[in-house]
């Protein structure tokens, strides 16, 4: 018999109401929760039937069978954080705060009152009841529509919703983040004021302070944060709210500060939302697997990006090898940045012998092409895999041979406030070649500037995909000679 080995990872409650189509309430809560690296236990105070298209009915549980539920998890897990989400009725909100009375483990308060879909899921008379739990909470996390409920201020801006949550900061919560979602704007700016009451009792830590990372501009004992991502273009999000309000709340219970769980949540949010879920008939729901997913593919992307290299100097690519070197880059499905891309550290170089890669394959070891790939990524994100090719008169001729359409920019054209930097260059090409064609190009021309190497880069979906076509130009740059 083998031994066994288990571990022990923090542990978490949320209460709240569950989701018969699985992407909100208990459903996300939990999902998320583990792939946060924690053990989600659950207090269920109502069960909907609902889908990506809309709640159906809501059935509220007996206030006893929601104390039998807390009775079971309190009595035998130590908590290292608490979540609420859908609590429905008063008198649920009531025996919720009672409950939580005393639980030793910091608080996420997410008011829920209406469902993404606009279906009411709180009753009028139950708004008021929140007063005491917000008081209670070390964080509550309202969208604008319920920031204006709870705080009695309009918020409209992110100036007023500062505004909204120090609110409800001086109705007793620690800390108030009121959720930008719901603003119009090209950015989603979350706005988050911590109390002093927060960091009572231990020593400061660095990311406490009024300036890290957010803006200082909330009254004397308040600390203001903003935190600002680009707006994705979608209806897909189902469960957002309770997804964010469950990451912090695991943030929390492995022991990070309250600033750090709010940064690494609303990053998690970001993407979890850029690659939602296309299930149902509906707009869909976040991914709330998608930082997990994103690190379970890096080895698979490095591996592809290997046996790349691997034909490429099989079949001797020397031909289409610029001066400044080969790179091949393959992005995660998932990726954000060029530390979650593939490529040769080093590049590949000719050789007397035939081309050589430099060093090994290794994630973030490209920044030119992996910008490239990133920004292409943001008009397709079906597009994972790139390589950079010599560009001169003969590989302008052989382009013709691919099978797909050919797009360049011209650097000439670039804004001076793009041009600062070389990875600026590299997105605003990539936009600028995209926005020429209908289709997705496969191959993008950068005709270089004063100083600058002519480029030719190769992209495709897979890398099986991104090798047949190296190899289709190189067959074509052969026969020209």
């Amino acid at each position: 018999m083998r031994r066994p080995a288990p571990v022990s990872p923090p542990v978490a409650l949320t209460v709240a109401g569950s989701d018969s189509g699985g992407g909100a309430g208990i459903q996300a809560d939990v999902k998320t929760m583990e792939a946060h690296g924690v053990f989600g236990t659950s207090v269920l105070t109502a069960v909907t039937a609902q889908n990506t298209r809309g709640v159906a009915s809501s059935y509220t549980l007996p206030t006893s069978e929601i104390e039998a539920q807390f009775d079971a998890v309190l009595d035998d897990f130590t908590l290292g954080a608490v979540k609420t989400g859908m609590l429905a009725t008063r008198e649920v909100i009531e025996t919720v705060t009672d409950r939580l009375d005393g639980v030793d483990a910091p608080l996420v308060v997410d008011p829920v009152m209406v469902a993404t879909s606009g279906d009411r899921l709180l009753s009028a008379d139950a708004e008021s009841a929140y007063e005491e739990l917000v008081a209670a909470a070390t964080l509550v996390t309202p969208n604008t529509d319920e920031a204006a409920v709870l705080s009695g201020v309009d918020v409209t801006d992110p100036e007023s919703a500062g505004e909204a949550a120090e609110r409800l900061v001086e109705m007793g919560a620690k800390a108030a983040l009121v959720k930008g979602g719901h603003l119009d704007g090209a950015r989603v700016v979350d706005t988050l004021v911590v109390s002093d009451r927060l960091r009572a009792g231990r020593a400061p830590r660095d990311d406490d302070a009024p300036d890290a990372p957010g803006t200082p501009d909330a009254p004397t004992g308040l600390a203001t944060h903003r935190f600002e991502h680009p707006r994705v273009d979608t209806d897909a999000t189902h469960g957002s709210g309770c997804a964010l309000s469950s990451a912090i709340a695991a943030r929390l219970a492995r022991g990070e500060s309250l600033v750090e769980a709010v940064d690494g949540g609303t990053d998690f949010l970001h993407r979890a939302v850029r690659y939602g879920l296309d299930v149902g008939e509906g707009p869909g729901a976040v991914h709330h697997l998608v930082e997990l997913r994103e690190r379970a593919a890096r080895q698979e992307t490095v591996e592809a990006v290997a046996s790349v290299v691997e034909e490429f100097v099989a079949r001797d690519v020397s031909l289409l090898v610029p001066e400044v070197g080969m790179n091949v880059v393959g992005a995660t499905p998932y990726a954000e940045s060029p530390d979650e891309t593939a490529a040769v550290e080093g590049r590949i170089t000719r050789t007397f012998s035939g081309v050589h890669p430099n060093r090994g394959v290794r994630l973030g070891a490209s920044s030119h092409v992996a910008r490239f790939l990133l920004a292409a990524r943001e008009v397709d994100p079906s597009r994972r895999f790139a390589v950079n090719c010599r560009f001169a008169d003969d590989v302008e001729a052989a382009l013709s041979a691919l099978d797909g359409s050919v797009a360049e920019f011209d650097r000439a054209a670039e804004p001076d406030d793009s041009a600062t930097e070389e990875g600026n260059t590299m997105q605003w090409g990539a936009r600028r070649a995209f926005e020429s064609t209908e289709r997705t190009p496969v191959a993008v021309v950068d005709r270089g500037a004063v100083g600058k190497e002519r480029i030719v880069k190769l992209l495709a979906a897979d890398a099986d995909t991104l090798v047949a076509r190296t190899l289709t130009l190189l067959d074509a740059v052969e026969a020209e000679r």
